[in-house]
Formats: structure tokens, C-alpha cells, sequence
């Protein structure tokens, strides 16, 4: 058996898309305005926009809301995202048409490798389809797909492919129903 060393760890491999300026004047405004408790969408919206996010019409982004990487980010029409959204977006995260995600959820698209001793950095995509709500404080995996008009109640933990049409809650998320949309 060996051990953890991470004195060797090394993501050098890693692109996040973007060079250090721009990284850095993005973390910068991020924090000082997306990030921050002033009301309103537009500008949030806009400046998600300028840093490369692929944004469609009629967007909701409350305040608090923090995005790692913007150029990773796409959404579809007419998406809510609540506040303290936490989209932490070391790959890309699709998100759909009419999806709401509701305030404290966190996105993850990084890990690392327990199986290796240099502790590697693992990133994978999350793919929210049309009509997915999120609950409040729901924490989704590298890796997920959640299928369209799924819901994932308060609090759970989504790893890997959710079904469509169907209601999921707690960790690790569980189908409990079908979602039935009168």
C-alpha cells in the first residue's frame, strides 16, 4: 500500500481556458460585482457575457451567484440561478432551457484521483437538460447529466445520469417518483 504525497502533485496539464490576465480581471469583477449583494440580472448577465459565458434570453442571476470560469458556462433560455449559487466550472457545465436552481446549489467539476498517490486533478462536464430543477443546497458531481424536467429536492447529492421526468432526493440522490407535469 502506499501513501498520499502530495509534495508530488501536478496539474500542469491543466488549461482553464484562459490566460492569467484575463483569470485574474475575471476574479477580480466576479467578486466585486456578480459575486457581490447589489440587486438585479442585467449586469451580472452582462459581465458573464464579456468573459465568454454563452448566455440566452431572459436569464435570472441572483445576487451572491459565483462562477468560477465564465467561458465554460452555457445556458439556455429563460434559466434561474438563485443566491450563493456556487458554479465552480473547471470543465463545462450545460445548462438547458427553463431550468431553475435554486439558492446554495454547488456545481463541482473537478476532483482528484484518491487512487494515485500524487492526489491528480480529475475534471469532468455537468449537462442540466431542459426544464431541471435544483433544489436549495444540492451539491452536483463531475460528471452528471440530469435528464429533462428532472427535479433534484432540497439538499441532495446528484452524481452521474438522472433520469427524465422523474423527482430524485437525497445522498446519494435516489429516484423516489416520476415527475408528472400537468
Amino acid at each position: 500500500m502506499g501513501n498520499t504525497d502530495l509534495s508530488q502533485f501536478n496539474n500542469s496539464w491543466y488549461n482553464p481556458g484562459a490566460g492569467l490576465v484575463k483569470r485574474t480581471l475575471w476574479h477580480l469583477l466576479n467578486y466585486c460585482f456578480v459575486f457581490s449583494s447589489i440587486p438585479g440580472s442585467f449586469w451580472r448577465v452582462f459581465l458573464l457575457r464579456v468573459f465568454g459565458a454563452k448566455i440566452s434570453k431572459g436569464a435570472v442571476i441572483k445576487p451572491k451567484v459565483r462562477v468560477k470560469y465564465p467561458w465554460n458556462l452555457t445556458m439556455g433560455k429563460h434559466v434561474w440561478i438563485g443566491e450563493s449559487v456556487w458554479i465552480d466550472n473547471l470543465d463545462k457545465i450545460d445548462i438547458g432551457d427553463n431550468v431553475c436552481i435554486s439558492q446554495g446549489a454547488l456545481f463541482i467539476c473537478g476532483n482528484h484521483n484518491y487512487k494515485v498517490s500524487t492526489f491528480d486533478l480529475i475534471t469532468q462536464s455537468i449537462v442540466l437538460k431542459n426544464g431541471v430543477w435544483i433544489g436549495a443546497n444540492c451539491n452536483v458531481a463531475p460528471g452528471t447529466s440530469i435528464g429533462e424536467h428532472t427535479v433534484l429536492s432540497m439538499g441532495s447529492t446528484a452524481s452521474g445520469d438522472l433520469q427524465e421526468f422523474s423527482i430524485y432526493k437525497g445522498n446519494p440522490a435516489v429516484k423516489i417518483a416520476d415527475r408528472i407535469i400537468e
